[in-house]
């Protein structure tokens, strides 16, 4: 499926579009100019829309089970797109700054490639939307598994405001249809990439000279816990851990444990292990259940296996579990409430975190008052760039950075013009 022109075309139509794209693409840049007002205004009546159940139908359809319809509201609110562009842009971006010699201009970069990740419902659409609030013209090629949520809403959204249309195209393609990608990134002036490392390294393949390269990779999140939680403090860890089942750049992969005796890891599991598995109950779909079971089961064969376990304990709980393993290293755990135990006592946190320096971005931090900004000093120093408290990880709120940077920053230009 592709979406073009503001309509949903069949796969047949590729050749066509691809044909006559740069054509449409350089048309739009000459004669056409898209303000941030008339993208906001289109998305906050949708999300009004939204909100007043209009599209329930859809949402049961499209959405994964367990997403919450008030995680996303937020994102199709004025307020929040607002503040969004005012933090990343400042007051009034796009009127020309007088300068001593030259008045500046805020420019669109020109032509974005969105290469999307599917672990997060929506994501390839925001990713758009943060295309059209700085202007440019945006190719979308979707993940895996997108199921039309995507496509549905780029239509939705170019129906609520048709001049929008020309800004927006939507490729359903396999990302080993190389060509097809490749004639795409040749039109850009910025390829975005979300995903693994591997996906990251073949989209740096397809992107030409002089092509800017966006990239919002994988990251690992984890949890810092110090002294002793709260009963309210492990709960709301729990949730995040089963709502999110680990499938977010944000998600708590590994719990730290500011300790050095093995035994104190062990207590620990045994206290955690009946509120994880409370929660698994309460909030996770009768179906996955097992399957959660079988992964943390899994993991712990295939590193027997390997001969990697060495001391590893498994506290297997109903639909979910925590691995306490002896190594201090930050890691992808099994997920799907598969939780990694590890010691790492403050002294040893910066080098053990500095090994997985391009990875780093959510730490949840539980501790004492006392102690919250020399551990928050710390975390910063050792590359983190958004630390939260213990059960609020994955969420969303505006202004908020992405990766330690804002997006719309990375997706404009600044051109001096002489006087």
């Amino acid at each position: 499926m592709i979406f073009a022109h503001g309509q949903l075309l069949p796969d047949s139509a590729l050749p066509g579009l691809l044909a006559g794209l740069e054509g449409e693409i350089n048309e739009t840049r000459a004669t056409r100019t898209l303000a941030p007002e008339t993208v906001i205004a289109a998305l906050d009546t949708l999300g009004r829309r939204l909100a007043g159940g209009e599209f329930d139908d859809l949402l049961k359809q499209y959405l994964p089970a367990g997403t919450r319809l008030a995680d996303l509201l937020p994102l199709l609110s004025r307020e929040t797109l607002e503040e969004k562009l005012r933090t990343e842009l400042g007051e009034a971006p796009f009127t020309p700054r007088p300068m001593a010699r030259t008045t500046a201009r805020l420019a669109p970069l020109g032509t974005l490639l969105h290469v999307a990740a599917g672990n997060m419902p929506g994501l390839p659409v925001y990713s758009v939307v943060e295309g059209l609030l700085t202007g440019n013209v945006n190719l979308l090629k979707l993940p895996r598994g997108d199921k039309g949520l995507s496509m549905t809403a780029l239509k939705l959204l170019t129906d609520q405001a048709p001049e929008l249309a020309p800004f927006v195209y939507a490729f359903d393609l396999p990302s080993s249809d190389r060509e097809t990608l490749s004639r795409l990134a040749a039109l850009c002036d910025g390829i975005i990439t979300w995903g693994s490392e591997g996906a990251v390294t073949g989209i740096r393949a397809l992107a030409p000279a002089g092509c800017k390269l966006i990239e919002w990779g994988h990251r690992l999140g984890f949890v810092y816990l110090s002294g002793r939680p709260t009963q309210e403090e492990l709960t709301a860890l729990a949730q995040h851990i089963i709502t999110t089942s680990q499938r977010l750049c944000s998600s708590c992969q590994t719990i730290f444990l500011n300790e050095e005796n093995w035994g104190a890891g062990g207590d620990f599991c045994r206290v955690f292990l009946p509120i994880l598995e409370a929660q698994a109950a309460q909030n996770r779909p009768k179906w996955g259940g097992a399957q959660a079971s079988l992964s943390g089961y899994t993991a712990l064969l295939e590193r027997i296996l390997d001969k990697k376990a060495g001391n590893e304990r498994l506290f297997a709980g109903r639909g979910c579990a925590l691995i306490l393993r002896p190594d201090r290293e930050l890691e992808l755990s099994p997920m799907e409430g598969n939780v990694l135990v590890k010691l790492l006592p403050k002294k040893e946190l910066l080098p053990a975190l500095r090994r997985q320096k391009g990875r780093l971005q959510t730490a949840g931090l539980i501790c004492p008052d006392g102690e919250r900004e020399e551990l928050t000093d710390l975390l910063i120093r050792a590359g983190l760039t958004r630390i939260t408290g213990a059960g609020s990880l994955s969420d969303t709120f505006p202004g908020e950075g992405h990766d330690g940077e804002y997006p719309l920053r990375r997706y404009t230009r600044i051109v001096d013009v002489e006087q």
